[in-house]
This record gives structure tokens, C-alpha cells and sequence, in this order.
């Protein structure tokens, strides 16, 4: 378990703050194979990226690299997190970082996972691919 001091309040106006910066863009991989779907990211050091709330466990590893989570101390990679559903979490990049997580799902495409895994967010500032969207009303 990693200690964490953000709420999830915290991690919210977190989100709107960070919605009037410019925005950095991961590169965001995505791969599909028997009943899984693994999303790996790589993040620069010095990058906030707040997730959307995920419906179901999931494995969160950090390959490489050293992050912040919800405030939290360093971790560095490999470490694997096991995450709950109502997971929003909040990722600090304190050098450059890969990250990836692993969920069981029939999904065949991002669209479908993304429909199935997370909670739909209409303050999100980015997609299922990591691009930025503009914001829904």
C-alpha cells in the first residue's frame, strides 16, 4: 500500500487547477491479448497526470522511474500497486517514468475498455489515448 495524503477532494481541484496550464500529452500505448488489456504510458520527469476513477481492480505497475502518488513519498520501479475500483489517483513524475496497468476485460478496442473500466468524466482533461479534450458540458 502506498501512503498517500491527497483526498480524493484534494485530487479533484487538483484536476480543475491543472485544467488551465498547458497540458502534456504521455505517450500512450495500448495492447490487447487473451481477456487482458494492458495501457502502458511513459511520462517526462516534472509531469502531474490526475487518472479517471476506475471501475474495477486492476494491477498499476511502475516499470521504471520514480513518481509520487496522491502526494504521496517516492516510489520508485518496479513496483506493482494493486488498485480498487473507485481508484482516482493523482502522479507526480520526479524523473522520466513508465508506467502501465493491466486489466482483465473482453474488450477489443480502447473505446470499449475505456466504456467498461472507467467512470465517465466530464471534467477529464484527456481521452482514452491521452490526447487533450476539451472539456464536456
Amino acid at each position: 500500500m502506498i501512503p498517500t495524503t491527497l483526498t480524493r477532494e484534494k485530487i479533484e481541484r487538483l484536476q480543475s487547477e491543472l485544467s488551465a496550464l498547458p497540458q502534456y500529452e504521455p505517450i500512450t500505448k495500448h495492447f490487447f491479448h487473451g481477456g487482458m488489456y494492458c495501457r502502458e504510458v511513459w511520462r517526462d520527469a516534472g509531469v502531474v497526470v490526475v487518472g479517471k476513477v476506475h471501475k474495477k481492480e486492476h494491477f498499476y505497475l511502475i516499470v521504471s522511474g520514480c513518481v509520487s502518488v496522491d502526494g504521496g513519498p517516492p516510489v520508485y520501479g518496479p513496483h506493482l500497486i494493486m488498485s480498487e475500483p473507485g481508484t482516482k489517483r493523482a502522479v507526480f513524475s520526479l524523473e522520466p517514468t513508465l508506467c502501465m496497468t493491466f486489466h482483465r476485460t473482453d474488450a477489443t478496442t480502447v473505446e470499449e475498455a475505456e466504456a467498461e473500466l472507467v467512470e465517465e468524466d466530464r471534467t477529464a482533461l484527456f481521452n482514452a489515448d491521452n490526447k487533450v479534450q476539451g472539456l464536456l458540458s
